[in-house]
């Protein structure tokens, strides 16, 4: 896949996810113009995170159904303006979480977008081309933090919308134009069966060990960036909209820092990276706690949870996507079903706790978090495995046939380990 490509897939994914996030540093004006109580702000995101969730579930099996994956990005970009127009247009709080949620289902053209670049990628780049469209999810994430803060100060909050669903609608236009169709190596699945499997992935460990990382790392990603804005928005330090929004570029500088995650991934290196990247996650809360006294320490803790928490998305969905080359859309659909539980539960949970105790509060939550995406690292991995095989623990390499007919054949153990490359 070339360069021109990539980047279009990188801002399909950035649009698309920027529609669920970009209300996490206006909570407070459009709370207020919507008539939402500040202790229920944090469901102006979590709304957005539930319909996403019933797109993973609904929708993205579609991309193991569909011959047409180019144009299936088309029409979910299509449907999600939809839901923008419909957002930026509320009146009041049930039309703005009618929009909100319609945005966020069909957001889900994220994950179509990393499973057409996964199966349209040979081996050795697909972890190179899978971080570099992820890369857009991040951009997505915290980009919108500065748009937004800078839009809404100027025309307000509904203005936010208004440019993502344009957007929107352009990049729909332009799916259709600029992205081939791409060759299956397989052959589609009905939509029952391809949801079916989806389903089947949970009772599997290697699945389900990524799965729960994946949980803890946005449970504790979400505390940051949904709860963030009160605390800067209070005293001592009382920033604006976009100044507010302006520390997502430290969140851009870290994500964009782990650029290198996919490569890393490709070379088998994944499963060391991953956890020292949830070490580094948890290191990131002791500078972040520091925001009433240190916007410094703060920036710092910024910029390593987003590097660590890119580092660890990456690889997870490397290894997925290797495993199951025949269903991307399918493993990928099932792995963000953790992903989005968990970015729900930390921007439900992070205003709460801010309400009742603070930043500090909040803080030992998303490190509490972080703490146990670790455990589940640790613990889901198996030893002796090998650097040609499964590049993540919880897995076993499968043998290669030259050493299946050697172990038949009664041949020495270094005859067998030789025969493979």
């Amino acid at each position: 896949m070339d360069v021109r490509r990539r980047v279009l897939l990188a801002i399909v994914c950035g649009v698309a996810v920027a529609s669920v996030y970009a209300a996490q540093p206006v909570l407070a004006p459009m709370g207020e113009s919507l008539g939402v109580p500040a202790g229920r702000l944090g469901w102006i995101v979590s709304i957005g995170q539930f319909g996403y969730l019933a797109g993973l579930v609904l929708l993205v099996p579609l991309g193991d159904v569909v011959a047409n994956r180019r144009r299936l990005i088309a029409v979910h970009l299509m449907i999600t303006a939809a839901g923008l127009v419909l957002t930026a247009a509320a009146s009041a709080a049930w039309m703005a979480f009618a929009g909100l949620a319609l945005a966020g289902m069909f957001a889900v053209v994220v994950q179509t977008a990393v499973a057409y670049a996964a199966s349209v990628s040979p081996p050795a780049e697909r972890g190179r081309n899978i971080g570099a469209v992820t890369s857009g999810v991040v951009v997505g994430i915290l980009g919108a933090r500065v748009v937004t803060g800078v839009l809404a100060e100027q025309w307000g909050w509904r203005s936010v919308y208004v440019v993502l669903g344009v957007l929107a609608l352009g990049l729909a236009a332009l799916v259709l134009r600029a992205l081939p169709r791409a060759d299956r190596s397989h052959r589609p699945m009905r939509y029952r069966q391809a949801v079916v499997s989806s389903g089947g992935l949970f009772g599997q460990r290697l699945f389900l060990t990524r799965g729960l990382i994946a949980f803890f790392l946005f449970a504790s990603f979400g505390t940051l960036w949904s709860g963030l804005s009160l605390p800067l928005a209070d005293a001592p330090w009382e920033l604006s909209e976009s100044q507010i929004g302006m520390f997502g570029v430290a969140g851009l500088v870290g994500a964009l820092g782990a650029a290198r995650a996919g490569r890393w991934a490709d070379s088998g290196r994944a499963a060391p990276m991953a956890g020292l990247a949830l070490a580094l996650l948890i290191a990131s809360w002791a500078a972040t706690a520091q925001l009433p006294r240190s916007l410094w320490l703060l920036i710092i803790g910024i910029v390593v949870l987003d590097f660590a928490v890119q580092v660890v998305h990456v690889s997870n969905q490397h290894v997925l996507t290797t495993v199951h080359p025949e269903r991307t859309s399918s493993v990928i659909a099932g792995y963000m079903v953790f992903y989005s539980l968990g970015s729900a539960l930390g921007a439900a949970a992070a205003t709460s706790v801010f309400a009742s105790c603070g930043w500090a509060g909040s803080s030992l939550l998303g490190a509490g978090f972080a703490v146990c995406a670790l455990i589940v690292w640790a613990t889901g991995r198996e030893p002796g495995l090998q650097r040609s095989g499964l590049p993540i623990g919880g897995g076993r390499r499968t043998p290669c046939p030259e050493e299946t007919r050697n172990a038949e054949a009664g041949q020495n153990a270094e005859r067998q380990t030789s025969a493979c490359p």
